[in-house]
């Protein structure tokens, strides 16, 4: 496809170039194998090009008219509106998302572009007032300078375009790598986008690369002062743990466990839909997917025979069809992965309402019940088509029950009564909670991220003028001050 064939390039320096490494990431059709696209590797030295090229282009970047950064992100909405068809398809044939899917992501990346044209303008000094005589106190807000962004395969343009965006508005400067599995999506694409916009070279450089390639170059280098990774919690430690060793500031979206509650005077019909869209979109491979959802024992029934009713009836298939509604995990180490999972936890005591199948990378979706309390599935994040049912008896239980994990991401809570699910949903560990609603939310002013091992830190809105500028004192002194000797 020439699409892909296209953008099958490093982006560093305004250049659109082949990498100088050793080997190819191919870039493969998840569905039905068709070789997408074949990329040279970046390497380490093409790294430190990328960084020093962003720190070369950033000072005059920060320095430019925050009206006239804004100019170019417009500018970049508007190719995003009116290349939106083939961008889709290009979701559609490089992750494997549904046209559903493909059009939720694009709809949220347009909303997320707005908010980061709103943000050139948003950071804003303080004058503080001083206990020494004559002094005054300026407090500004100013670029970090370099970002490095790490974007993950399941939203991988949202994802990536979510910190790029508002980071460039802010006057920063950027190096992007995107995975390994979705480099044109969540890398190339973003760069087409943003040249085509008119953004100067050295602003936004793209690394398709891998750490068996780089090791820990993007993380260890001295230009990036933030380092913003979105992914797995193993490898969020990882980049916590580098990032502290080099005295640099990150922001880390990682993954969940998240718990939808059925209380006992929820409505029933209602609570299904949810369940079903927050644990099946894109095949679960969402980080807010609810992987547990818990029932009261009071309607466990009624929910569990119209919750399973309605997974069997998803349309597991090709996702360029349409009226597909499961489509295909990532890879076929997903795919064997998942089906191993549920294998596995049946073959420990759970009893299996669908026992999903995997054709090639398609897994049919599972729905499991009857879990021993210390099985392992619980505590883990599911990144495929599995649902955990488990009843509880009344909302102290509930509330230990989806307490009970090291993730703290999102929830939900279902309810008749709203202040009733509020008060449990303050009760969860979780940085994110929605009362009659999905798991699965998103919105460019509301600070997004989680608890314990589900992050650090928070984007969207204010919270990006927070992940990517710092403050400056400046003090003047009017009159004269007094010094000890």
């Amino acid at each position: 496809m020439s699409f892909f064939t296209d953008l099958a390039h490093q982006y560093i320096d305004g250049e659109w170039r082949p990498g100088k490494g050793s080997w190819d990431i191919i870039d493969f059709n998840p569905f039905n194998g068709e070789k997408l696209a074949s990329i040279p590797v970046a390497t380490a030295e093409e790294v430190d090009q990328a960084y020093r090229a962003a720190q070369h282009a950033q000072q005059a970047w920060a320095d430019t008219n925050p009206y006239a950064r804004r100019t170019v992100l417009e500018k970049a909405l508007k190719i995003v509106e009116e290349r939106e068809p083939e961008i889709a398809e290009a979701i559609v044939a490089e992750l494997g998302g549904t046209h559903l899917k493909a059009g939720f992501e694009l709809h949220l990346a347009k909303e997320f572009l707005r908010e980061a044209i709103q943000l050139a303008l948003r950071p804003a000094g303080q004058i503080l007032p001083s206990p020494t005589e004559g002094k005054e106190n300026r407090v500004y807000r100013v670029p970090v300078g370099v970002v490095g962004v790490i974007s993950p395969f399941n939203f991988p343009f949202l994802l990536s375009l979510k910190s790029v965006a508002p980071a460039l508005a802010l006057g920063n400067a950027v190096v992007l790598k995107p995975h390994q599995n979705t480099p044109i999506c969540g890398g190339t694409l973003l760069a087409k986008v943003f040249e085509d916009a008119g953004l100067p070279a050295g602003l936004l450089n793209v690394v398709v690369t891998d750490i068996a390639e780089i090791g820990d170059t993007l993380l260890e280098h001295p230009v990036p002062q933030v380092i913003s990774f979105t992914g797995s919690d193993k490898v969020g430690r990882h980049v916590a743990t580098v990032c502290a060793a080099n005295l640099k500031r990150v922001v880390l979206e990682l993954g969940g466990n998240s718990a939808l509650i059925v209380l006992d005077d929820a409505d029933v019909d209602y609570a299904v839909d949810a369940a079903v869209f927050s644990r099946y979109v894109h095949q679960g491979q969402v980080c807010m997917a609810a992987n547990r959802i818990l029932i009261d024992r009071a309607v466990e029934a009624e929910f569990t025979e119209k919750f399973v009713a309605k997974v069997a009836s998803l349309t597991v298939g090709d996702p360029a069809d349409p009226a597909t509604q499961i489509g295909p995990l990532i890879n076929s180490s997903q795919a064997e992965s998942i089906s191993r999972l549920v294998d596995e936890t049946v073959e420990s005591g759970a009893t299996a309402l669908l026992h999903g199948r995997a054709d090639g990378n398609l897994v049919s979706p599972s729905v499991l019940t009857g879990l021993p309390a210390d099985s392992p599935v619980l505590q883990q994040e599911i990144f495929g088509p599995v649902a955990l049912l488990v009843p509880f008896d009344g909302e102290d239980e509930a509330v230990r029950i989806a307490n009970d994990t090291p993730y703290g991401l999102s929830g939900a809570v279902h309810t008749g009564n709203i202040e009733r699910g509020v008060r449990v949903g303050q009760r969860i560990h979780t940085g994110m909670i929605h009362i009659n609603d999905g798991t699965v939310h998103d919105e460019p002013i509301v600070p997004f991220g989680g608890e314990k091992s589900s992050g650090l830190g928070r984007l969207n809105g204010e919270s990006m003028v927070e992940a990517f500028t710092t403050q400056k004192w400046i003090s003047v002194q009017h009159g004269r001050s007094q010094f000890p000797f």
